[in-house]
């Protein structure tokens, strides 16, 4: 069943635009594949699709582990980080949030313990106050 899930997530995004994950589900469900959201999130993350300011998309390439460079997916999405102690939180455009803690969760930075993404925030969670400052900075210059 996942196979065939995937597959019409992949012939849905191909041939129409997708705005947001209940569009998905309702489109999935018009043909007969019902799914719960947390499967649907699951799918997503699975399929590495990249949700801009036009909706969700497929790839670029089919080479699995690539990524675009952070320093782009910030300069496309990032607004503005906040700190908060050893919190930092990344303001984003309206559906950037998840490519760009994606794109954090890939650099293995070791500033960072992990990353928690809505719509347009990123939380990001640092082991301590200094190296939030130190994450900060970088993503703040990466930003500019």
């Amino acid at each position: 069943m996942k196979t065939q899930r995937h597959h019409a997530i992949r012939e849905l995004l191909d041939t129409s635009t997708v705005t947001n994950q209940d569009e998905l589900r309702r489109k999935l469900a018009g043909r007969g594949i019902h799914v719960t959201q947390a499967t649907l999130s699951r799918d997503i993350r699975e399929l590495k699709l990249l949700k801009g300011p036009a909706g969700y998309s497929l790839p670029l390439t089919d080479e699995e582990d690539e990524l675009p460079d952070i320093s782009s997916v910030l300069k496309d999405f990032g607004l503005e980080v906040r700190q908060a102690q050893n919190l930092l939180i990344l303001l984003t455009t309206m559906g950037g949030a998840q490519p760009v803690a994606a794109s954090i969760d890939s650099q293995d930075w070791t500033e960072v313990v992990g990353t928690l993404a809505g719509d347009n925030t990123v939380l990001i969670i640092c082991p301590d106050n200094p190296r939030a400052e130190e994450l900060r900075n970088r993503i703040e210059a990466l930003i500019a």
